[in-house]
């Protein structure tokens, strides 16, 4: 097997052990384009999780007087997690279909 290609691979596959560090080592130490290609799409995949934190927290502050209240369902809250963690599920199967598809 290539090694640059198993790098491009794991560098995908490190959503579930080094998130968006293992991508960046590989990108500044190799120097094949195609490599580089592939730790830069998946140092962007990894840092798409980031972008529901402010959700969740604009989220938070719109159901402020519900949680003070202590009456109603705090829904924009639950919106926001769910939000969040549906966009954590598409990028770690998107992240797992790339690592195959690049193995293959």
């Amino acid at each position: 097997m290539d090694t640059n290609r198993l790098l491009s691979s794991l560098s995908y596959f490190s959503i579930f052990f080094a998130g968006f560090i293992f991508p960046i080592i590989v990108y500044f130490l190799v120097d094949d384009p195609e490599t580089k290609r592939h730790a830069k799409s998946a140092f962007l995949s990894h840092l798409l999780p980031l972008i529901a934190v402010p959700l969740v927290i604009a989220g938070v502050f719109f159901d402020i007087g519900v949680l003070a209240v202590g009456s109603g369902i705090p829904i924009f809250i639950f919106i926001t997690i769910g939000f969040s963690l549906l966009i954590s599920l598409v990028v770690v199967i998107w992240n797992v279909y790339k690592g195959i598809k690049v193995l293959l």
